[in-house]
C-alpha cells in the first residue's frame, strides 16, 4: 500500500495529528490560527524528521537548551516547516491555502482529513452565550467540507464535543451531517470517552466519521484498552515541585513503570522538560490543602460555600461551587480545557506535600503526550495547546482503524 497521506485543519498543537502519525500515515499539512501552536508544530515536525533520518542528537540539543529553535530548524528541510499555515480559515483565505497545499503535494494525493474546528460555542460553558447560533465558529464545518470537495479525500474524521449534538436543539448537527452528505460524503458518529484508550483521563468526544459514497465502511470498530492504571502512575516519576518551581529540563526521579513503558509516554529520552509549576497566593495555598484533605480522606469534593468567610473572595455562592478541584491520582483525571492557561484551581496535585496545581508536563501526560513532545510558548500558551488537544493516545486507537479501512479502499 503507498503512504496514506493527510490534511490536519483546525490542528492546534498537533495531538491528533501526533495519533495518526504513530499509526503510520503522512501529514501534508497543518492548519493553525494560533502561532505559539504552529510553531510547536513545526517543532514537532522537526523531531518527527531527526528521528526518522537519524539525526535526533539535534532535537536533544534543542530540548536541552543547548542549540537555538533556529538552529533546530535549519536540519530540517524548509519544505517540511512551509506545511505548517499559520492562518485562520476563512472567506478570504481559503484559497491561498489551497494554493500553499497545493504546493507541497505535487504528485501526491489527499486520502484523508483529519481536524476539529474550535468547539468553545459547543461547550457548556460557550452555551451559555445568548447569541450562539450567530457565532462563526458554529459554521467551521463548512470551511472544512470546502477542503473535503477540493481533494475529495477517501474519508475524514471530525472531532468535537458532545455539545455538538444538542446545540440549538440539535438542528446543528442536523445541518452539518446534511451537508457533508450533499458534498458526497456517507456520515457517522460516535461518543467516546478517552479513558476507553489509555488516556486516564474521563474526557468524551463526538468523532464523525465521513467515507465517499463508493467506499462506505460506516463507524469503524476503535479497540478500546483495558487497563487498570491511574493517575499517580503518570506522577509518581517525576520531581516534586513547590508552587512557582520550574525545571524546564530534568532526571527522571524513578525507573519507568508499566503504564509509561506500555503507551510509551517516556519514549527514550532520559530527561523530562516543561516540568514548570503556577506561584500560588497564600489565600489559594490554604483553600488548596483543605481541598486535597478533603478528597484525598474520602474522595469529597470541596465545596465553594463551605470555605471559610475569610477565604471566599466570590459573593455568588451558586454557580462553580466545585471551581477547586483536586486531579483524581487514583483513578483517572476529569478533563482538562483550556482554561488551565488562565489559573490552576480544577487541577490541584493530590500531593498535599507538593500543594499547588499541576505543571505543564503533568498536563501534558494527562492528556497523553510523550514527554519529547515540546510545547512552544510561554507557560500560559502551553497550558492552551495541551487543553484544547486532542488526547494522541485516543487519535492513535482511531488512526488504526481508519488506516486499516482505508487500506481497503477502492481507487475512484
Amino acid at each position: 500500500m503507498d503512504e496514506l497521506n493527510f490534511i490536519d485543519l483546525f490542528a492546534g498543537a498537533s495531538g491528533m495529528s501526533e495519533g495518526f502519525i504513530r499509526a503510520g500515515l503522512n501529514p501534508i499539512s497543518h492548519i493553525e490560527m494560533d502561532k505559539y501552536a504552529c510553531d510547536s508544530i513545526r517543532t514537532r515536525a522537526a523531531y518527527h524528521y531527526l528521528t526518522k533520518n537519524g539525526k535526533e542528537e539535534f532535537y536533544i540539543d534543542y530540548l536541552k537548551g543547548l542549540i537555538s529553535r533556529e538552529e533546530l530548524y535549519k536540519e530540517v528541510p524548509k519544505k517540511i516547516l512551509d506545511s505548517v499555515l499559520n492562518i485562520e480559515i476563512t472567506d478570504d483565505s481559503i484559497k491561498s491555502i489551497f494554493s500553499k497545499i497545493d504546493k507541497t503535494l505535487i504528485d501526491k494525493k489527499v486520502d484523508l482529513i483529519i481536524g476539529g474546528p474550535p468547539c468553545q460555542a459547543y461547550s457548556l460553558l460557550g452555551r451559555h452565550h445568548e447569541n450562539i447560533e450567530n457565532d462563526p465558529r458554529n459554521k467551521l464545518y463548512i470551511q472544512y467540507g470546502r477542503f473535503l470537495k477540493k481533494y475529495e479525500p477517501k474519508a475524514f474524521v471530525f472531532e468535537n464535543v458532545p455539545g455538538l449534538l444538542s446545540a440549538n436543539k440539535g438542528q446543528h448537527f442536523k445541518n452539518l451531517k446534511a451537508y457533508f452528505r450533499k458534498i458526497g460524503y456517507e456520515v457517522y458518529h460516535d461518543t467516546l470517552n478517552a479513558a476507553d484508550y489509555g488516556v486516564l483521563q474521563a474526557r468524551k468526544r463526538i468523532i464523525i466519521v465521513g467515507w465517499k459514497k463508493n467506499n462506505d465502511f460506516g463507524f469503524p470498530e476503535i479497540k478500546k484498552v483495558i487497563e487498570e492504571f491511574t493517575v499517580n502512575d503518570i506522577l509518581q516519576d517525576l520531581p516534586k515541585l513547590n508552587p512557582g518551581d520550574a525545571m524546564q529540563v530534568a532526571k527522571y526521579t524513578i525507573p519507568k513503570n508499566d503504564y509509561l513503558q506500555k503507551f510509551e509516554l517516556r519514549n527514550g529520552v532520559d530527561f523530562v522538560t516543561q516540568h514548570i509549576s503556577r506561584q500560588h497566593n497564600e489565600r489559594d495555598l490554604k483553600i488548596y490543602k483543605t481541598a486535597i484533605k478533603k478528597w484525598n480522606k474520602g474522595e469529597e469534593r470541596l465545596r465553594y460555600p463551605d470555605l471559610p468567610k475569610e477565604l471566599k473572595t466570590h459573593k455568588n455562592e451558586t454557580s462553580f461551587t466545585d471551581r477547586y478541584k483536586v486531579v483524581n491520582g487514583n483513578g483517572v483525571s476529569h478533563t482538562v480545557v483550556a482554561h488551565i492557561a488562565k489559573d490552576g484551581h480544577y487541577y490541584i496535585h493530590p500531593d498535599i506535600k507538593q500543594c499547588r496545581s499541576i505543571s505543564v508536563r503533568e498536563a501534558a501526560r494527562l492528556q497523553s503526550f510523550p514527554d519529547d513532545f515540546y510545547f512552544e510558548g510561554s507557560r500560559s500558551a502551553a497550558f492552551k495547546q495541551i487543553g484544547n488537544a486532542v488526547p494522541p493516545l485516543m487519535a492513535f486507537a482511531i488512526a488504526k482503524s481508519i488506516k486499516q479501512l482505508l487500506c481497503q479502499t477502492k481507487e475512484k
